[in-house]
């Protein structure tokens, strides 16, 4: 059977997306960045996985998440985007903001993690493979190396960029004093790191309190947060018990000694906050990850169209009263995972 040529929405920039500037650079990037992590393997129904994106797209989503071991089966997340790009989406490639990263268990033997040129350069090459692409927007550190000097991971990362596999590079999840050194570095190269990334959401709010978010908005950085939903804590998921299919249920990520009738209650009352605003909880945390200054995108998951659409409208509810901060906090701060 002979696919159906796909024609994006001709309202897509007018659909409810803004975009934000990362940092001191000329990119600009979709509130919402559609992330790969979960719902894009080998695992997921192809078609599935084409609904969600042309949704995206359709949406304004401009900005995508992926990873070379992201799946599950590493690499597949990739394959999926590479499937779907070539039926859908490349004539519109300008369009697309497509990133991937490169710094955990990849392949067997000592060449196949951490952050090596040799890992680094061999992750690049397979994952242009996986995806179809002749190069990436951006291309990150995936985590810190404490063996590695960070000159070598470094260097790579701007060989990388030089060698035209990439226009710009990131940094995920580096320590605060590391991220620095390799601001410094990077900048004193002509290739300054686009964007950091690292998790923010209610519960987990490391970056507001060890300094990364004010280092990162000090040297022109961008910001992108993952997991804004707490693994779903975040949501109305978990609200009236342990679902059969959770993520919760397979004790994977997330494991149901955490959902805990304390837990649950004050989900519950942020809920009730959510509510009075006219928003799903989801739609709230989303929403609160936005509201932070510096804050250039935040990467969703989900495994339905409908889940992206819920998704969606927190890009329309961003302002937050004094009243409703504290008292998010407030009970935000009793959760403990």
């Amino acid at each position: 059977m002979i696919e159906e040529i796909y024609s994006p929405s001709s309202g897509r920039y007018e659909a409810g997306m803004e975009y934000r500037r990362s940092g001191r650079s000329g990119i600009l990037l979709s509130e919402l960045s559609l992330g790969f992590w979960h719902n894009f393997g080998e695992t997921a129904p192809l078609e599935r996985s084409k609904e969600i994106m042309r949704y995206a797209f359709d949406h304004g989503i401009t900005s995508y998440d992926l990873a070379n071991n992201y799946g599950p089966g590493y690499g597949t997340a990739e394959e999926t985007f590479g499937y779907v790009y070539d039926k859908s989406f490349r004539p519109y490639r300008d369009e697309m903001f497509i990133a991937s990263k490169a710094g955990y268990d990849m392949w067997p033997g000592p060449y196949g993690n951490w952050g090596s040129r040799k890992y680094l350069m061999a992750s690049i090459n397979q994952s242009l493979k996986r995806t179809h692409l002749d190069y990436f927007d951006l291309f990150y550190s995936h985590r810190y190396d404490p063996e590695t000097p960070l000159e070598e991971t470094l260097q790579a990362l701007v060989d990388i960029v030089k060698m035209g596999k990439a226009l710009y590079i990131g940094i995920s999840r580096w320590p605060v004093e590391a991220t620095k050194f390799a601001f410094d570095y990077l900048r004193h190269r002509d290739t300054p790191c686009l964007i950091f990334q690292d998790r923010l959401n209610l519960i987990d709010r490391r970056v507001e309190t060890d300094g990364t978010l004010d280092n990162v908005r000090e040297n022109g950085c961008g910001f992108i947060g993952f997991t804004p939903l707490a693994q779903g804590i975040l949501t109305n998921r978990y609200l009236n018990g342990i679902p059969a299919d959770s993520r919760a249920m397979q004790q994977h990520f997330l494991k149901t000694s955490q959902i805990s009738d304390d837990l649950v209650a004050n989900v519950k009352a942020l809920n009730d906050i959510a509510e009075k605003r006219g928003q799903s909880l989801a739609q709230m945390a989303l929403s609160w990850v936005l509201s932070h200054s510096g804050v250039t995108s935040v990467i969703v998951g989900c495994s339905s169209v409908s889940q992206l659409a819920d998704s969606l409208q927190a890009v329309k509810s961003k302002e937050f009263s004094a009243e409703e901060l504290y008292l998010i906090e407030t009970i935000a701060s009793k959760i403990k995972m």
